[in-house]
């Protein structure tokens, strides 16, 4: 069943995502060659709880840490550890954080230093396409209308776009219906309603779509071993248009990017 919130639950979440996307901004401050992805999560935990938050993901399902961080070719789901990250890596950071009775979750593949041509491509076109499936998440359109469009754009790069994996409605909990796929077929799956939340999380890859699971029961990597990125928003339905809840504002002051990629889906 899906949760429709009002208005003003809405802004609560709001508060939520916001917690998530001043954590992360938090984290592309000391992400560099050398930090391990223990110390970024005992940093990510502390800052959450600061702003009177709960991390969202510590505990869920019994996971171990704060934060998800799964480099190069982890696609999403790993776990923190003492290995120093390296100059050209690559670490998708996702985060949640639980306020006022409810969740924020979006996540931001960084790069660790000075990184190759061919992946600071997939990270601009992974990142790209997650704007693309946005633009259809608009009241009248189907959960299939967005991940053709993601599918269509990413694949038209060469891109497998992994299917086990999907985004995800959110709320009081973590992941409410509907879900999400990053693949599909437009006027298919449910109808998008006024007052929807929902978390879209593209997972693409530079080769095969296919993923395997670590002996870890979490992490996820690409089958061919290839590197993976991954970037999620919160999204609500607001007078029928899509309307960001989570922000990259605060990564994008930490590593001095500018850019206006947001500016279509805010009202505030």
């Amino acid at each position: 069943m899906i949760n429709i919130k009002t208005l003003e639950e809405i802004e609560l979440m709001r508060e939520s995502a916001l917690v998530v996307s001043r954590t992360l901004g938090e984290i592309a401050k000391v992400i560099k060659p050398g930090v391990t992805t223990l110390e970024l999560d005992k940093i990510a935990e502390e800052y959450i709880r600061d702003q009177g938050a709960v991390p969202g993901f510590l505990g869920l399902y019994d996971f171990p840490n704060t934060l998800c961080m799964s480099p190069n070719e982890q696609v999403v789901h790993g776990i923190p550890n003492d290995e120093p990250l390296k100059e050209g890596d690559i670490i998708s950071v996702d985060c949640g954080a639980l306020k006022n009775g409810f969740y924020g979750d979006h996540a931001y593949t960084f790069a660790v230093g000075e990184i190759d041509p061919e992946t600071k491509k997939l990270l601009e076109i992974t990142k790209e396409s997650l704007y693309v499936g946005i633009r259809q998440f608009r009241a009248g359109n189907r959960v299939g209308d967005v991940g053709f469009a993601i599918q269509q754009f990413t694949e038209a790069h060469g891109y497998g776009v992994v299917r086990e994996l999907v985004g995800h409605g959110i709320g009081r909990e973590m992941h409410e219906d509907p879900e999400m796929p990053n693949y599909g077929r437009r006027g298919k799956g449910k109808k998008f309603v006024e007052g929807m939340v929902v978390a879209i999380e593209p997972m693409i890859n530079m080769g095969t779509h296919r993923i395997k699971q670590y002996s870890d029961g979490w992490t996820i990597k690409t089958a061919d071993m290839k590197p993976s990125a991954h970037f999620e928003h919160d999204v609500a339905i607001v007078k029928g248009k899509p309307e960001l809840l989570s922000t990259f504002r605060y990564i994008n002051e930490a590593l001095g990017i500018e850019t206006d990629e947001e500016l279509e889906f805010r009202t505030k």
